[in-house]
C-alpha cells in the first residue's frame, strides 16, 4: 500500500492509475496533518460470494398467534 499527498496524487495520476491496475492499492492523504481522505483500491474481478440461503435456520423460528388475521389486501399493502 503507497501513501502520498493530493498534490503528489494530481501530479502524478496516470502513474497512480497504472499502479492501482496492477493491484496496489493508494492512500490518498489531505492536508497539513496528513489525515487519510480516500483510499484507491483495484476493482474486484473475482467472482461475487453468493449469500448462503436459509443461513438462520434451525436458530430463529416465526410463530404467529391463534388468533393473527391479515387480509390479501393488508398483505399486499393495498
Amino acid at each position: 500500500m503507497t501513501t502520498m499527498g493530493v498534490g503528489e496524487f494530481k501530479a502524478n495520476f496516470s502513474e497512480v492509475l497504472k499502479k492501482v491496475l496492477a493491484g496496489e492499492e493508494i492512500v490518498i492523504l489531505y492536508g497539513k496533518k496528513k489525515q487519510v481522505v480516500a483510499k484507491l483500491v483495484p476493482k474486484a474481478t473475482g467472482k461475487k460470494i453468493r449469500r448462503k440461503i436459509g443461513i438462520l435456520d434451525g436458530k430463529a423460528k416465526v410463530k404467529f398467534s391463534t388468533d393473527f388475521k391479515m387480509t390479501e389486501q393488508e398483505f399486499l399493502g393495498i
